[in-house]
């Protein structure tokens, strides 16, 4: 019989597990940080690199070691440990503290070369279906999860010294990445000359744009947010919900996307002190709850069907839910459904989650960036916050 640990095990020792380890793994989409792909022509072919990347990705069996792909810090992630350390240490645990120092003074390490910008991105190469984005090239995701770690570091109390590079992640944004071509708006993503609206990346940056305005007062890119959030929220589809983006290739609707929408435009909404997106928020979170999770607690990782069951919605789906319980009640009981399903499925004796359960198999590579450091942020959310609502 599997032995299935409480809330507070789990956070202490998926929180081991990745301390020591230096908060440093594989990832999903590190296939092109292979040396030895890396010496073969093949690596020169835009089909091979895309094909060899989701091969590995697929894979139930972690070749990684044989490819001599390295285990490495990734910003986003380093980003995400950033955020639940200081879940932690507003608790008062000073451990949880130091290590939140260390973490935020590494980031600041890890800033992308080659911009004014403070900025980001991820500690691998990937190939795009016409593109290959450089190893840390920045994109607005990573910059947004790392700027937002750095604010929850300077508002809790760490230092000064976190909120200008946070300001300068903002101007990255606003002034590098904001476009209206008269008809729609966003904010480039993944690289600055990519012009198609992604709903996510839309809200996330409007986000930290809004939160910059509040710790700051400093409004000059509020019109900039503004605008692309209007423009994303106008795209919702009647039932509440959103397709990841505007291109004919992107019209999936997910789990954890949907997830980054809802809680990106209620932060936005809360440092604004407005309601202008209530009707929008209250659609998306009926969509998300009514739509996203099986009767037994399995988060879904797409509307419309039950497999995958990833990692990553299972963390963002606890989040999500704990955000939305003010609005109903039965959202704590359902996230107490989600952790209780992830621990008898996706959890190991070793201390880390699991990738994906598909129909049959279970993929159980250890993913830093993608499950763990995810995972630390939704138990520390959940431990920090879980309380029923009356």
């Amino acid at each position: 019989m599997k032995t299935v640990p409480g809330l507070e095990d789990t956070y202490l020792r998926l929180e081991a597990y990745c301390r020591d380890r230096q908060w440093a793994g594989y990832d999903p989409y590190d296939a092109l940080n292979s040396e030895l792909f890396a010496r073969t022509p093949l690596a020169k072919s835009h089909a091979a690199r895309l094909a060899f990347t989701q091969f590995l990705k697929r894979s139930p069996v972690n070749i990684r070691p044989l490819l001599r792909i390295q285990p490495r810090q990734n910003p986003k992630a380093l980003g995400l440990f950033l955020m639940a350390y200081v879940k932690r240490a507003r608790s008062g645990d000073e451990a949880a503290r130091a290590t939140a120092s260390k973490l935020a003074n590494r980031l600041l390490e890890l800033r992308s070369p080659g911009t004014p910008y403070w900025c980001w991105g991820y500690s691998f190469s990937w190939q795009m279906r016409d593109r290959l984005v450089p190893r840390f090239a920045p994109n607005l995701v990573c910059t947004t999860f790392v700027a937002n770690a750095l604010l929850d570091a300077y508002e809790m109390g760490l230092g000064n010294e976190y909120l200008s590079p946070a300001v300068s992640a903002g101007e990255y944004i606003a002034k590098g990445l904001y476009w209206n071509d008269g008809r729609r708006a966003g904010f480039a993503y993944p690289l600055p000359d990519i012009r198609v609206p992604v709903h996510n990346a839309n809200f996330l940056g409007a986000a930290l744009l809004c939160r910059l305005t509040r710790l700051t007062g400093e409004k000059s890119s509020l019109d900039a947010a503004m605008d692309v959030a209007r423009y994303s929220v106008a795209s919702q589809r009647e039932d509440g919900s959103w397709p990841y983006g505007v291109a004919s290739t992107q019209q999936w609707v997910d789990n954890f996307h949907t997830g980054y929408n809802l809680c990106a435009l209620q932060a936005l909404a809360g440092d604004l002190g407005t309601d202008e997106f209530e009707a929008a928020l209250a659609k998306g979170v009926r969509f998300y709850r009514d739509h996203f999770f099986t009767p037994r607690g399995e988060p879904k990782y797409f509307h419309d069907r039950t497999y995958p069951i990833d990692i990553h919605c299972v963390a963002q789906s606890l989040i999500t839910l704990l955000a939305f319980r003010g609005r109903d009640s039965r959202m704590v009981v359902l996230a107490q459904s989600v952790l209780a399903w992830a621990m008898e499925h996706m959890w190991d004796e070793d201390g880390f989650f699991y990738y994906r359960v598909l129909r049959g198999v279970t993929i159980r590579t250890p993913y830093m960036r993608w499950s763990q450091a995810w995972m630390l942020v939704a138990l520390a959310t959940m431990a920090a916050d879980m309380q029923p609502v009356n």
